[in-house]
């Protein structure tokens, strides 16, 4: 399944005792669509707040239902903060997370001197300008395989604090700017501490020589502040064999 996701309204992917999750309403409305209970793994555990447009996760059924049954019978209900945009039958041995070999995520950030309430819904705003040069040089850093521990929380669980980025660039558009990061697996609030340390540096509360230091001390304390959960959005998850190849895809 692909999934979309107005973040705002959920305490983040993953099932938790008293908070209403993408997870939970996920696995309530396939429960009432094949009137079986089943548990749904995704590709990846976003934090709250956090949206996406390209979330995958899959579930074990013995629901006779086809594919296309299956999709109009889950979205008649799920809230209409998430909606299943694709549904595929997958491969054996296929699994959501751990099949993944990547994952495109999108930071957005408004410039505007003025408040912007629609927008501001999807992107951090600043109101003064940023130095995105001098951001752009310290994205490109991080392309490659490096030891992100100064962009983890330090409540992360991970057995390893190396990734592997493929991508990392800022994107302007207009009055907006994107920082596109493609990974190969994130740490826990990964993107956001990137997205705040990027901000630091455009906003000349931190040098291109700081951030190039960051990376190599391996420690929280030397990267910048976590950016606001909203502004994040997980726009695609890339698999080897991807079901979904030559259907309905985001990104």
């Amino acid at each position: 399944m692909t999934l979309e996701y107005d973040g705002a309204g959920f305490c983040g992917w993953q099932l938790q005792a008293g908070g209403r999750t993408v997870q939970g309403v996920l696995e309530r409305a396939i429960g009432k669509a094949t009137g079986t209970a089943s548990r749904v793994a995704g590709a990846s555990r976003t934090d709250a707040g956090v949206h996406a447009v390209g979330q995958v996760a899959h579930v074990d059924t013995a629901s006779e239902l086809a594919p296309e049954q299956f999709l109009k019978a889950v979205n008649h209900w799920l809230p209409k903060d998430v909606s299943v945009l694709d549904c595929r039958e997958a491969p054996e041995g296929f699994h959501a997370r751990f099949s993944a070999t990547s994952k495109l995520y999108r930071y957005g950030i408004l410039r505007s001197a003025v408040r912007r309430p629609l927008r501001e819904a999807r992107a951090v705003r600043v109101w003064r300008a940023l130095d995105v040069d001098a951001m752009a040089e310290c994205a490109a850093l991080l392309v490659g395989e490096h030891d992100f521990s100064s962009f983890a929380s330090e409540h992360t669980e991970a057995r390893s604090n190396v990734r592997r980025v493929t991508r990392c660039e800022l994107i302007e558009d207009a009055d907006e700017l994107h920082l596109m990061i493609e990974a190969n697996g994130f740490l826990y609030n990964m993107v956001r501490i990137i997205a705040g340390t990027l901000l630091a540096v455009g906003r000349s509360r931190m040098t291109p020589a700081a951030f190039r230091q960051a990376i190599d001390r391996r420690s929280r304390r030397a990267a910048g502040p976590t950016a606001a959960a909203r502004g994040l959005t997980l726009l695609r998850v890339r698999y080897a064999e991807d079901p979904r190849s030559g259907t309905f895809l985001i990104g």
